[in-house]
């Protein structure tokens, strides 16, 4: 690292006070029997987005017909998102289901790491996605979402070990940069900065320029001529739009609601489980089952095994 963010890297007083794990406490005023019944759900959430992601990587990897842009950027995601949804949720369905809340600091700390960094790279993809028209190197774009979520995030887990948290040690249910600083008892400045900095210019930007694409994309859709043709594609185009939502809108907005302060609340939650738990399952539906080519291939899989299913040996 550069000496001047190793600098900051250093507490003024020389003296750290790390905790040897944190609680992870679930959702705030549900107690343990509603938080086990709720770990059900959430395996299933789990099973789904594992398998709706690894049908759409093995179909793309299988069909050389969709070797393209658009459909490697798809794999991409769905890659992206069976990671984020391991990282997160089977740490969580074991709070729920056995009650065991601690979570060593270290890996507090690289669960943060992962989660952030593979959300940036999820950024870039689905902008890529949406330029994928005038993208000619997939690999260059794969290479530089992956080194850009590397580089942006790679700080952060120095920044907080920086800090000292003689204060609670509970977070929610997952280890997010906000939940960790707020935690502290020493001055969060440089958290704070050094966080705003990266979620507008990253997130910020990547979801400016999403958003010009689809406007430019909609605009063209409605000028078709064909009235079918333009429902179809607008159907498709506001299905794609709507998971970009699902991952800009609680991700921006979990970011400025914990820095306008207070203690954490329902909404925190709230939106956290969107970002973290609701996308990986999504996506495989809407970029999956909206996109023509990969649906079509899903329904010739399942209706010619249930063909030979019922044919007789």
């Amino acid at each position: 690292l550069p000496l001047p963010l190793l600098q900051l890297l250093v507490p003024s007083n020389g003296t750290l006070v790390h905790p040897a794990y944190f609680l992870l406490v679930g959702i705030p005023g549900l107690g343990p029997n509603v938080h086990f019944w709720l770990a059900f759900p959430l395996c299933f959430m789990y099973a789904l987005a594992t398998l709706g992601n690894m049908t759409i990587i093995l179909i793309i990897r299988v069909e050389r017909r969709l070797h393209e842009p658009m459909y490697l950027f798809l794999a991409m995601l769905s890659t992206i998102d069976i990671v984020l949804s391991s990282v997160t949720m089977p740490k969580m369905a074991s709070l729920f289901l056995t009650g065991i809340q601690e979570i060593e600091f270290n890996i507090c700390l690289a669960q943060m790491f992962l989660i952030h960094a593979l959300s940036a790279m999820e950024s870039v993809v689905l902008l890529a996605m949406a330029f994928d028209r005038f993208v000619i190197t997939v690999a260059k774009i794969g290479l530089a979402a992956l080194t850009r979520g590397f580089v942006f995030f790679f700080p952060l887990p120095f920044i907080l070990k920086r800090l000292s948290y003689c204060q609670k040690h509970t977070v929610t249910h997952s280890c997010l940069h906000q939940d960790i600083m707020k935690l502290s008892c020493t001055d969060t400045t440089v958290n704070v900065v050094y966080g705003l900095f990266i979620i507008l210019s990253v997130m910020g930007v990547d979801s400016l320029f999403t958003g010009f694409s689809y406007i430019f994309i909609l605009q063209a859709v409605l000028e078709l001529s064909s009235r079918g043709a333009a429902l179809k594609a607008f159907n498709t185009c506001i299905s794609h739009l709507c998971a970009v939502l699902v991952f800009y809108v609680p991700l921006i907005g979990l970011s400025v609601v914990h820095r306008l302060g207070g203690p954490t609340s329902l909404l925190h939650v709230v939106m956290a489980n969107i970002y973290l738990l609701l996308l990986p399952v999504v996506n495989p539906i809407v970029h999956g089952a909206k996109t023509k080519e990969v649906h079509s291939r899903i329904v010739h899989i399942f209706s010619h095994d249930g063909k030979r299913e019922r044919c007789p040996t």
